[in-house]
């Protein structure tokens, strides 16, 4: 098991102003997001599960997964759901050069409509990867991690962890992928359970 923070704290953010953490001010409104996607089955099932609690939520979509699942992804448009970069080959910034970085961030963009959002994967980027990126587009990271990837972590107590950190204005991350499956559809729809019976909403993330 990883060892990792559910929460982001606010002075780690405060380093790095420049990245979306979260949506202060918003209300009680609730910004869900989904990386790794599209995948059959798992992605399938987020869909679903969004349309029962009118609930809109943002893929962050490697771009060859949009090649090989295109009619996933098409789907994930026609429902009205935003959608962002994270990059062609699922690419570990700290590992490769900056221009390496960005030609297959370029690449992502090629195989999706028009959007303005990326996120990292893993969140690792550097400076001159995101000096690149951020000339016209948005960096997104997140305000609550579920660690639904993580197979040795209990979906229970992910559950309880991601309930007990998520707050008005918070960008939450999930993934729609193979190695979360099982987590992610524990968690999932008792999230949305939850948080709609308190009357927040689930909204996708804006373009700039």
């Amino acid at each position: 098991m990883n060892f990792f923070l559910h929460k982001t704290p606010r002075i780690a953010s405060s380093f790095f102003p420049d990245y979306r953490w979260r949506f202060d001010g918003a209300g009680r409104k609730i910004f869900l997001t989904f990386d790794d996607g599209p995948i059959p089955d798992v992605t399938e099932f987020v869909l679903e599960k969004l349309q029962e609690y009118n609930a809109k939520a943002t893929f962050f979509c490697i771009g060859n997964n949009v090649v090989k699942n295109r009619p996933i992804f098409d789907k994930i448009v026609e429902l009205g759901h935003a959608f962002g970069n994270h990059t062609y080959s699922h690419l570990r910034g700290w590992d490769v050069e900056a221009d390496v970085y960005f030609k297959d961030f370029e690449k992502c963009q090629a195989v999706l409509p028009p959007t303005q959002l990326f996120r990292p994967p893993y969140g690792r980027i550097t400076k001159g990867q995101a000096k690149l990126i951020r000339a016209e587009n948005e960096i997104i990271m997140w305000d609550v991690l579920t660690g639904d990837y993580d197979a040795d972590l209990n979906p229970e107590r992910i559950l309880k962890k991601t309930l007990q950190y998520t707050e008005s204005g918070s960008i939450v991350l999930f993934h729609d992928s193979l190695k979360a499956q099982k987590n992610m559809c524990f968690v999932l729809p008792k999230f949305l359970d939850y948080f709609s019976e308190k009357g927040f909403t689930f909204e996708a993330i804006p373009q700039r």
